[in-house]
């Protein structure tokens, strides 16, 4: 049997609005060629549209090849509640591993890929071997900047977080029934959205209320400190600067 391999990266890290998006994809190391075949590489490097049909022949191809995926899709509110008591980067750790897991059997082994989404490369990768334990220890966990540039594995991972990502904006762009741009803080049109989605009683549910960007804006707009949400999804008003 052939020793598996399992790429990991993530979409949406840096934007404001919407979901951040972790895919796992883990294959049979001796069929990394079909990803070359079909044109699987970093989801950078290619259109939208190209991304999305080459997508579809991953999907295909894992359904029709055994291989496992798997999606975690992290809203808003769940960047909100951990930013509370913890960093993104530790979040990431726990996004990377449910993925990992959703995909890759435990007592197979091989070599986990994964986009390091640390300043410190080692640091993620021991990180990312902690999370998953004793259980996981027939597995080598390797982390690097860039992987989904520099592996075929992680590069098609890439392709379907970011496919999967581009899909719950266009929901929510759908649901609100503005331009939300590419969600970034530095997109004009992002800016313009996010003032609009901060004009009612709370901000919206698609906006992560612990970043600048957004308690900036609802200052602007109310005057008070934006309101905090907890892993509940409880929403916490807090007072006035003025107050204090």
């Amino acid at each position: 049997m052939s020793a598996l391999r399992t790429g990991v990266d993530e979409a949406g890290r840096g934007p404001v609005i919407g979901p951040l998006v972790v895919c796992a994809l883990c294959i049979p190391e001796s069929e990394s060629g079909v990803l070359k075949s079909i044109g699987a590489r970093d989801s950078k490097d290619l259109s939208s549209q190209r991304r999305e049909a080459v997508a579809k022949r991953i999907h295909a191809e894992a359904g029709a090849r055994g291989w496992g995926i798997g999606l975690v899709v992290c809203e808003a509110s769940r960047i909100d509640a951990n930013s509370i008591s913890s960093d993104l980067n530790s979040l990431e750790i726990e996004l990377f591993g449910e993925a990992i897991e959703a995909a890759s059997p435990r007592e197979g082994e091989g070599r986990v890929m994964a986009d390091a989404c640390d300043v410190d490369e080692e640091r993620f990768a021991r990180r990312l071997a902690s999370r998953l334990g004793e259980g996981w220890s027939s597995w080598q966990v390797v982390a690097r900047h860039g992987m989904d540039s520099d592996d075929r594995v992680a590069g098609a991972a890439s392709i379907l977080a970011k496919v999967e990502r581009d899909a719950g904006v266009a929901r929510l762009e759908a649901e609100v029934g503005i331009r939300l741009g590419s969600g970034y803080p530095s997109d004009q049109i992002t800016r313009q959205a996010v003032r609009g989605l901060v004009s009612g009683e709370l901000p919206h549910d698609c906006l992560r209320w612990s970043w600048s960007t957004v308690s900036d804006a609802w200052y602007e707009a109310h005057g008070t400190l934006v309101p905090a949400r907890s892993a509940d999804g409880a929403a916490t008003v807090q007072s006035s600067l003025d107050e204090w």
